[in-house]
């Protein structure tokens, strides 16, 4: 059975998603975090690189002392909420277990070698397994749901994550927070977006519904869509 997973975003009006390059300075002004609270979840789910900045280790590399299945690993099962970290390739050395008090899952492809896994065991950290050399979001999903009884997703980003979602039909529902700022110029990624080698691949959102618009403080809106996928 697959979560559902609602895309959490606070953007700029041109749709870009670091505060730091937005004009006027000030971000969503903590309103990311109250909207958080107020919708709930069982997980949220961030990519690698917004992973890597809750990190407080260095890649790991202490061999392990034996080859290790590539069996789920999972730490905690009873947590109120966990933080799920996509990690194909085994980057992140997390010098931690859990973020604000989220048990962290990891999850990796098959590829990641015996040092990484190690390194996550010794930290504590849980990680599962949906794909080979490529993740498969769809697998992770279930995986999610089967093993933690995980049935509510937050997806907060980045953009690559938010869009390799996004172009696999996954997403239920957008909630965007659309703050008073702008970005006005290239560089920065947007609320959804892609690799290169996905740049022309299209997603298959049917439609777009809109269930509420609420006006929040310092002018900012937060647009609930649910999403049609086919």
């Amino acid at each position: 059975m697959k979560p559902h997973v609602t895309c959490l975003m606070a953007t700029s009006v041109d749709g870009r998603i670091l505060p730091r390059r937005w004009r006027p300075q000030g971000g969503s002004g903590g309103l990311f975090e109250k909207v958080h609270d107020e919708i709930g979840c069982d997980a949220w789910i961030v990519g690698r690189v917004t992973g890597q900045e809750f990190a407080r280790g260095n890649p790991y590399a202490k061999s392990a002392a034996k080859s290790l299945p590539r069996d789920n690993f999972l730490v905690q099962r009873d947590a109120t909420a966990y933080g799920v970290v996509l990690d194909a390739e085994g980057k992140i050395g997390w010098g931690r277990a859990d973020i604000g008090g989220d048990p962290i899952v990891a999850v990796l492809t098959r590829q990641v070698g015996d040092t990484h896994l190690q390194g996550l065991r010794d930290d504590g950290v849980s990680y599962i397994f949906a794909g080979d050399r490529t993740l498969d979001l769809a697998a992770a999903l279930e995986t999610l749901n089967r093993e933690l009884g995980i049935k509510r997703v937050l997806l907060e980003g980045g953009g690559v994550a938010n869009g390799a979602f996004l172009r696999a039909g996954l997403i239920d529902e957008l909630s965007l927070i659309l703050c008073p700022a702008v970005d006005g110029a290239k560089g920065a990624p947007c609320l959804f977006d892609s690799t290169d080698a996905d740049a022309g691949v299209a997603a298959p959102v049917k439609a777009m519904t809109l269930l509420s618009s609420t006006v929040l403080e310092g002018g900012a809106v937060w647009l609930r869509y649910a999403m049609e996928n086919g």
